[in-house]
């Protein structure tokens, strides 16, 4: 449905060592670092981040979140161990999530700036 999403943050520095190693387990590496942006994908960008002078405030009861997809039970895993090494605070370790399916394998993380974050893999597709 989505082309691309674009969040704004604080301090890009600090965004690009958390997203650099956050994402990196799942397959998506920083493809774009252009001045005041910097883009993230598996081979084109997904999600562009950038230093902006308002940020959106983080609001932990507001619903929105971002899901990446993950290849493996692994790849959530190590993004999740990443996200927390790397600034991130927790939001649910690694698991099934019964609630969300019999085979959704997810696990959420808080970015340095308030988004929330998470990895999914479907146990159900091996």
């Amino acid at each position: 449905m989505f082309d691309h999403i674009s969040i704004g943050v604080k301090d890009l520095d600090r965004a690009r060592h958390f997203y650099d190693a956050a994402l990196a387990p799942l397959g998506y590496q920083r493809l774009s670092n252009s001045g005041g942006v910097i883009g993230y994908g598996p081979e084109r960008v997904g999600l562009w981040v950038m230093q902006v002078a308002h940020p959106v405030v983080a609001d932990l009861q507001s619903g929105l979140h971002f899901c990446f997809v993950a290849t493996s039970e692994a790849a959530v895993d190590g993004f999740y161990a990443a996200a927390i090494a790397s600034g991130g605070a927790d939001n649910g370790e690694p698991g099934i999530r019964p609630d969300y399916g019999r085979f959704y394998y997810a696990a959420f993380v808080i970015d340095p700036d308030g988004y929330r974050l998470e990895a999914y893999f479907d146990k159900g597709e091996l």
